[in-house]
């Protein structure tokens, strides 16, 4: 198979298989930072967690960094990604310190969350910086498969990070802060591995006289209106439209997210440690269903085009979310984490592909982190959603069924803007 050959061809790429090896560490250190906050602030028994706390806490973490995401494509472009990818992973490793210390001690809860913040707002960079280094190790002809593998990877490895961290919380007898000390000992050992690449290998390249921070930071709003220029160019609009398809299937994801944690927190599960393993449970197929998509995404995108597969994957998502998530049932919930896993992971692989081909290496940066405030804007406003619809136990209909017509409407604007664009443009 040409998928086969093309995979052994990108695996060979010796530095291809420094960055992917930088990306496996540091996502893997985000899986379990991600597990450790969850089972604090929803699945700690001495809380009522609600679906409005939920959204509170993802506001918190979140919104602060659209403020900060743009001035982080900036800098990407004029910091060379290497040192990103060293300096952010050691100080994210001092900040989870922080955090489990903070953790261990009675502290008003804005403390916590502004150390979880900063952990989460540097995490924005080394990703954004992880996608915008990619077409550096890979020629443009494997960057489908590039895409396929790297990014599915990373959250493979999340995945994996996060059932490492469920094995240390229990073996730990339940302490969420050793756990969070297991992600600063993996983003360490990211930063380090970051060193095995020369600082000019991942780019951006730079020009003779490299402005200063603080020109940088003023000239920010130019240049951000310099890359949405370069992004509404008519070459690049099925980047546009891609990024945009992918912003409301992340709605939809991060509201099903939020209802099945309220499910496992109190309708399918007799207590939280019950529903934290039900949770887990959850996290393993859907990260099945991103290995799944990295599978099929080469193939898919090949034969139908990135677009194209991006409707089929909304498409599937519109049939499969009512059908698996009105019964409200365990077997049926697990099942949908697998599909959603599969169709949200294929999407994003196609939008990758499109904004990394269409998208000038001095404008990745940028554009990269554009898409990432998109990510959390859209993850935040499904969560806020979510809490004025969800009743207490989790179970709402009517949340379902807006997600399903959310995804139909992707499916069908994709295929239009694939099938007829200069109208689907007016």
């Amino acid at each position: 198979m040409s998928v086969v050959r093309d995979l052994r061809v990108l695996l060979c790429l010796r530095d291809f298989r420094r960055l992917l090896s930088v990306r496996l560490l540091s996502q893997g250190a985000d899986g379990v930072y991600q597990v450790a906050l969850a089972t604090y602030v929803v699945f700690s028994p001495e809380k009522q967690t609600s679906a409005t706390a939920i959204a509170s806490a993802m506001a918190v973490l979140l919104l602060p960094y659209s403020l900060v995401g743009p001035f982080a494509g900036v800098l990407l472009d004029r910091w060379r990604r290497r040192q990103v990818f060293l300096y952010g992973n050691l100080l994210r490793a001092a900040l989870a310190v922080v955090t489990a210390a903070l953790m261990t001690v009675h502290v008003p809860d804005w403390l916590f969350y502004v150390s979880a913040l900063c952990v989460t707002a540097v995490n924005r960079f080394v990703l954004a910086g992880l996608s915008a280094a990619l077409p550096r190790v890979a020629d443009a002809e494997l960057l489908v498969v590039a895409n396929s593998l790297s990014p599915t990877a990373g959250t493979l490895a999340a995945t994996a990070g996060g059932g490492l961290a469920f094995l240390v919380r229990i073996g730990a007898s339940g302490s969420d802060a050793a756990v969070v000390l297991l992600g600063a000992f993996l983003y360490l050992c990211a930063g380090l591995a970051s060193l095995s690449m020369a600082p000019t290998l991942l780019g951006p390249d730079l020009s003779p006289q490299r402005p200063h921070l603080g020109v940088a930071l003023a000239d920010t709003a130019r240049d951000l209106f310099a890359a949405v220029r370069h992004l509404a160019a008519p070459r690049r609009r099925e980047a546009a439209w891609a990024l945009a398809a992918m912003t409301l299937m992340r709605f939809c994801y991060g509201a099903v997210l939020v209802l099945l944690l309220m499910l496992c927190r109190y309708a399918l599960a007799e207590g939280p440690e019950d529903g934290l393993r039900l949770l887990g449970s959850a996290l393993a197929l859907s990260g099945a269903g991103f290995f799944a998509a990295a599978v099929m995404s080469p193939w898919a995108a090949g034969h139908l085009g990135p677009g194209r597969w991006i409707a089929v994957c909304s498409g599937a998502a519109a049939v499969l979310t009512p059908a698996l998530g009105l019964p409200f049932a365990t077997g049926p919930l697990l099942a949908a984490a697998f599909f959603l896993g599969l169709t949200t992971q294929g999407a994003k692989i196609a939008t990758d592909t499109i904004v990394q081909a269409s998208v000038a290496d001095g404008f990745r940066g940028r554009v990269f982190s554009v898409y990432d405030v998109l990510f959390n804007i859209a993850f935040v406003g499904a969560a806020g959603v979510a809490a004025l619809m969800l009743p207490p136990d989790g179970r709402s209909v009517v949340l379902i069924a807006l997600v399903a017509v959310i995804y139909g409407a992707v499916a069908t604007t994709m295929t239009c803007v694939e099938r007829r664009p200069d109208r689907c443009e007016r």
